[in-house]
């Protein structure tokens, strides 16, 4: 079994041929800005308002903790290669703050 799994209205669905699903681009919007993430430079100003620190442990990756908790955010270092699966983890650590928007 094959093909892309979608979640829509509240059902998940398996979609055999993902080219009849619309595949927008995303977009990480700052909620409180309106402010598009458009770099990593960017996103790490935002983070740092909201208490995360880098780490530099791990040469391939950006790393950001939050002292406060058990989170961690990994990203890879070209930000060509920042996918929504690294949207979403943002949205869901940092709850109200970030958004994923169609484009």
């Amino acid at each position: 079994m094959s093909g892309v799994w979608v979640f829509k209205n509240g059902v998940l669905r398996l979609v055999e041929n993902p080219s009849d699903c619309s595949s927008r681009r995303k977009l990480l919007v700052h909620v409180a800005s309106g402010e598009a993430i458009t770099s990593y430079s960017v996103l790490e100003r935002k983070l740092f308002c909201l208490g995360w620190e880098r780490y530099y442990d791990e040469p391939e990756l950006l790393q950001y903790h939050k002292r406060s908790t058990v989170h961690l955010i990994s990203l890879p270092r070209d930000f060509n290669k920042f996918k929504s699966i690294h949207m979403y983890d943002i949205v869901v650590k940092n709850r109200n703050e970030f958004e994923v928007r169609d484009f």
